[in-house]
């Protein structure tokens, strides 16, 4: 990817990292005769906050808030907007951008609420993986560039 495209790949993150929050990650249920509920990253954020409201404070945090502020922070960085001097900030927020937090959580609320579940992946998981990647892979080609 050239370094000119790196602002419009970053812009496009900040439409599918939405788009990837309220899709399908899995579909769940007891037993597959019964029907799959999908489970996204907007209604496991529900659940877990209806559960732990601590956990889920800092699940929100970092799988919504820190990536999302790490791409706008690479945006304006990338349209001159935002001094060079940042990075080492955006860094952190990538860091802090830990999706596999947020899917460990899942992944607990699922547990504790059933038994015997029967869990299917959902193309949410994949946009949402793939976001997650790119964000780093934009991130990383920024810093090299810069």
């Amino acid at each position: 990817m050239t370094v000119k495209a790196l602002p419009y790949a970053n812009l496009t993150l900040l439409i599918l990292f939405p788009i990837a929050w309220f899709a399908p990650l899995l579909r769940a249920a007891l037993l597959p005769i019964f029907g799959m509920d999908e489970i996204s990253v907007i209604t496991g954020l529900q659940s877990l906050w209806e559960s732990d409201a601590a956990l889920a404070l800092v699940v929100t945090f970092l799988a919504i808030f820190a990536p999302y502020a790490k791409t706008i922070g690479l945006a304006l960085l990338h349209w001159n907007l935002l001094s060079p001097r940042t990075l080492p900030a955006l860094d952190i927020l990538g860091k802090l951008a830990m999706a596999d937090v947020f899917l460990i959580a899942l992944y607990i609320v699922i547990v504790k609420g059933a038994g015997y579940v029967t869990i299917e992946t959902a193309w949410g998981l994949y946009l949402f993986t793939g976001c997650i990647l790119a964000s780093i892979f934009v991130s990383y080609a920024s810093k090299s560039a810069g």
